[in-house]
């Protein structure tokens, strides 16, 4: 923690250069040492942007190759951009429902990166788009001492992105896409309409997508307004429908809807 001083000079010196990033993780391992930092712009429906990682190519490819191709649609970090969070920094089970852990995106993908916990810095830019700060642990959650050190620094971590990623609603295009081109630009609302089309009920529907971001039988029905018992009998018709039988693979169909072909 002594050394966070020293360390905050290369931030401000390197602002608008590729080295900023680096400089930012750097300072911010000074103040609570951690494994991996990763930084994600976040633009409405659009696919999220990888401005940072430090990850080995291993686990580059769960943290940001896999996460792009479509589970990021039910990451609590991502649904925190499209509920307009309020910025600041935030541990992932202050933002999580109330099953996330228990959850299928937990089970058949979060589970894989190992961590032990995540919190990010969320910096809502001027131009609408949200840059996620993310650090990561293998071993052990964040103490609470760390968190008020961290939050300490957060008028320097914001300030400094402002400045170095204005503008960044530019490097994404129309309709939800980056400049690099991809074509995954579906929203959230849009994939979970995917997801049976035809067969499945709005309501249907509806139950699919909060179960599957991690919402229990209780909760969901306090956001649909209806009883835990006719979440369940939903619950029950929609794998009937879909002819599956559990959550697993409700899961590989909804990545699925998410395939945009060539």
């Amino acid at each position: 923690m002594e050394n966070w001083i020293d360390a905050t000079a290369p931030v401000i010196e390197t602002i608008g250069t590729d080295r900023f990033p680096e400089c930012l993780s750097h300072l911010l391992k000074e103040i609570a040492p951690y494994d991996y930092t990763v930084i994600f712009g976040y633009h409405g429906a659009a696919r999220p942007m990888d401005l940072f990682d430090d990850f080995p190519k291993q686990k580059r490819k769960i943290f940001v190759e896999d996460y792009q191709e479509g589970p990021y649609l039910l990451d609590p970090f991502y649904l925190a951009c499209e509920n307009e969070v309020a910025s600041g920094l935030y541990r992932i089970r202050d933002l999580a429902p109330d099953r996330f852990f228990q959850g299928e995106y937990f089970r058949s993908y979060y589970v894989r990166t190992g961590l032990a916990e995540e919190i990010g810095f969320f910096i809502e830019m001027p131009d609408n788009a949200i840059v996620v700060v993310s650090l990561m642990r293998e071993e052990k959650a964040f103490s609470a001492k760390e968190m008020r050190q961290l939050r300490m620094i957060w008028p320097i971590v914001q300030s400094a992105c402002w400045r170095h990623w204005q503008g960044l609603s530019a490097r994404f295009g129309e309709g939800g896409q980056t400049s690099e081109g991809t074509r995954l630009d579906q929203s959230v609302e849009r994939a979970f309409q995917n997801l049976g089309e035809g067969i499945l009920t709005p309501r249907e529907r509806q139950v699919v997508e909060f179960t599957l971001k991690g919402h229990s039988a209780d909760a969901v029905g306090r956001l649909l307004e209806i009883s835990p018992g006719t979440v369940r009998i939903h619950r029950r018709n929609v794998y009937a429908k879909l002819r599956i039988r559990s959550q697993g693979e409700l899961f590989s169909k909804f990545i699925d809807t998410l395939v945009v072909e060539p």
